[in-house]
């Protein structure tokens, strides 16, 4: 046999393997998807805090317990004879190679923008079941990322305002939410509210 290309990445799969496994952990061996989800969120949450404001170390301690939740999500659904995590890395891996043709075949994408619309011409002929843009769009997202991808998708907002940085922007939209509390308003509320309705004009568009 030939040495592990990923030790360490072979040691974190025996180690949940062992805790899952008869005689290892109870708490470990109760889990399911669904009781999982909790953690994945909030375990994003600090990786993206990381991203942002930590340093390596941080960073290193982050994806790791992202990386965690790939496994244990893998695990139980490999005990259940669902699916294994080589199946999770050999179907990502297929659909990286897939989406990127201008790399590993012969089509030309030379800028940014070329790829994305690549990407997304490739996103819709392999889900062609898909009779909306919007479907498949998680409405989980936090709301500022959600506007971001629905505008994206087409929406039709009039815009208003200007700013030189994201600094400016950011305070702005800081602005806005302190004046939404002080006359009594959900900031988050208001925004997916007219998300939806954002939505609803793209469907009747469609």
């Amino acid at each position: 046999m030939t040495e592990a290309q990923h030790p360490k990445l072979e040691e974190l799969i025996a180690t949940l393997e062992r805790l899952r496994a008869p005689g290892g952990c109870a708490w470990d061996r109760e889990q399911t998807h669904e009781s999982l989800v909790r953690y994945l969120i909030e375990e994003t949450h600090e990786l993206v805090e990381a991203i942002e404001t930590g340093d390596d170390a941080e960073l290193i301690e982050e994806l790791g317990d992202v990386l965690y939740q790939v496994v244990f999500h893998s695990d139980i659904a490999a005990e259940a004879g669902r699916f294994t995590l080589e199946d999770v890395a050999a179907h990502m891996n297929a659909k990286m190679i897939g989406r990127h043709p201008h790399v590993f075949g012969t089509a030309v994408a030379e800028t940014a923008d070329d790829v994305m619309a690549v990407w997304d011409e490739l996103k819709r002929a392999e889900k062609p079941s898909r009779s909306s843009t919007l479907d498949g769009v998680p409405q989980g997202m936090p709301s500022l990322l959600l506007a971001d991808k629905l505008l994206g998708k087409g929406g039709s907002v009039s815009p208003s305002g200007a700013w030189s940085s994201e600094s400016d922007l950011g305070e702005f939209l800081l602005a806005t939410v302190a004046a939404a509390r002080e006359q009594g308003f959900d900031a988050e509320r208001a925004l997916r509210g007219a998300l939806r309705g954002l939505q609803e004009e793209i469907r009747a568009a469609e």
